[in-house]
């Protein structure tokens, strides 16, 4: 059996895992669910859990802010979150687990079955914690763009870029107030550069978009997505799937 703690500032999220966990793993037994991130790392000291399921965004501190304060960790961990593209690809290359919600039930059947194999083998998730947080801790935090110009390079804010298109070689950039930029640069090497940048999503192999700005998702094959400006972007089948569980 494994010991699990529920870490999650919204009560209805922790609740549902919680239920979920008992409908679907039996295996796994909840000994509390904490809504306080403040409160997370005494409670991992007095239960010594065997596994954690974390939310990343929570306030006054984060997911990874909870695992810098844990002196010993001996804990599986399972990230939950709906929504950190950069943070996701991080925790993927550090070879631990997430949930995105709304959580599936089969994601959560196998995440645990991963966890359980993990446990038998290892003394919880020590090292692989320690090279996320190195990870992560070493990534400068960047909010502007640089594209390069005729007369040099122009740097525009990640909130002022509300979709990249690929056009050939080329890509342009829509911006809000209506201004369109055309840089030399292709569109792989601007999602490349804004990997660290959560709020951007490559939603078809001509489109890069800002998910901030997405005020409508229509139904279809693939779907579109309609951005606040009024521009439709198609979205391929392949990134269909998870697009709507970042979107929720």
């Amino acid at each position: 059996m494994l010991q699990a703690l529920i870490i999650d500032d919204e009560a209805n999220c922790s609740e549902t895992l919680h239920l979920k966990l008992s409908k679907y793993c039996p295996s796994v037994t909840v000994i509390e669910t904490i809504n306080s991130a403040l409160e997370a790392e005494a409670a991992i000291r007095r239960h010594k859990p065997d596994i954690v399921f974390l939310d990343i965004e929570m306030p006054h501190l984060n997911g990874f802010d909870v695992l810098n304060q844990s002196k010993d960790i001996h804990f599986e961990v399972v990230f939950t979150t709906a929504f950190d593209h950069y943070a996701l690809k991080a925790i993927k290359h550090s070879a631990l687990d997430y949930l995105l919600k709304p959580i599936d039930n089969e994601e959560l059947i196998t995440v645990v079955k991963r966890a359980e194999e993990k446990a038998k083998l290892t003394q919880g998730g020590s090292s692989r914690v320690e090279a996320l947080l190195a990870q992560l801790s070493s990534e400068r935090k960047v909010t502007k763009l640089s594209v390069p110009s005729m007369d040099g390079i122009e740097y525009f804010e990640f909130d002022a870029i509300i979709r990249i298109e690929a056009e050939r070689n080329y890509s342009v950039l829509h911006l809000t107030g209506g201004k369109t930029v055309t840089s030399s640069r292709s569109l792989k090497i601007y999602e490349e550069m804004l990997v660290s940048a959560p709020m951007f999503f490559r939603v078809h192999s001509a489109h890069l978009v800002n998910l901030k700005f997405v005020k409508t998702y229509i139904r279809g094959e693939g779907g579109m997505l309609v951005m606040d400006d009024e521009s439709r972007v198609e979205v391929s089948r392949q990134k269909k799937k998870e697009l709507l569980k970042i979107l929720g």
